[in-house]
């Protein structure tokens, strides 16, 4: 069982595949110098296991690497997750 978290830009999004199935997702809209984090979902089936946060540190980390954007939060799981974690709190004031 091998999980992955791929970007597809074109859909504005970040999909959390396993074995190649999608089990998951993370959208987005861009604006200016804005990343706005519109929602996150897991399958229901396999809620509860700690996957969203798996692909939430992913889909951070790949923004922290590939833009200088500011973060915006708007999915509260997302908003919830940045404020457990000090360490992706930056992300929240780049400009």
């Amino acid at each position: 069982m091998t999980d992955t978290v791929r970007h597809e830009p074109e859909r504005m999004r970040y999909v959390l595949e396993r074995d190649g199935e999608v089990i998951g997702l993370t959208s987005y809209r861009q604006a200016d110098s804005e990343i706005r984090i519109t929602h996150t979902e897991i399958q229901p089936v396999l809620r509860g296991q700690g996957l969203g946060g798996v692909m939430v540190q992913q889909v951070l980390d790949d923004l922290r690497a590939t833009t200088d954007a500011a973060i915006v939060p708007v999915c509260p799981f997302v908003d919830r997750w940045i404020g457990d974690h000090r360490e992706y709190q930056d992300l929240l004031s780049r400009r």
